[in-house]
């Protein structure tokens, strides 16, 4: 009986993955189509959806394939100081690197308080 339980949570996990696989390209062509119809102000809360759906996506899609919220924010903090001393375009140009890093440092200081 607990072998028929444990075939049913892996198919259960399968079908979940594959959601969120489907999920994941239905959001990011509709972010390519929003995109391609220009920056105006009306899709600014859009394209803001559009992104948080894609973030919070990968969360889960990680999560399922046995990789820890902890592990995944590591390796965004780890591409952050990289591309801080690789000195990328983002970075050189815009500073996008420095302040995601201050406003992550940030978010994490505010939740321990």
């Amino acid at each position: 009986m607990a072998n028929f339980d444990r075939e049913i949570d892996i198919t259960r996990n399968i079908k979940i993955i594959e959601w969120l696989k489907s999920e994941l390209l239905t959001d990011v062509a509709n972010l390519f189509k929003v995109l391609a119809n220009g920056m105006k102000q009306e899709i600014h809360e859009t394209v803001s959806e559009t992104l948080s759906n894609i973030i919070l996506i990968c969360y889960l899609l990680g999560r399922r394939l046995g990789i820890s919220y902890s592990s995944i924010e590591a390796k965004i903090e780890n591409k952050i100081k990289l591309g801080l001393i690789e000195g990328s375009n983002a970075e050189k140009y815009y500073g996008d690197l420095s302040e995601l890093s201050r406003h992550l440092n940030l978010s994490r200081a505010r939740k321990e308080e």
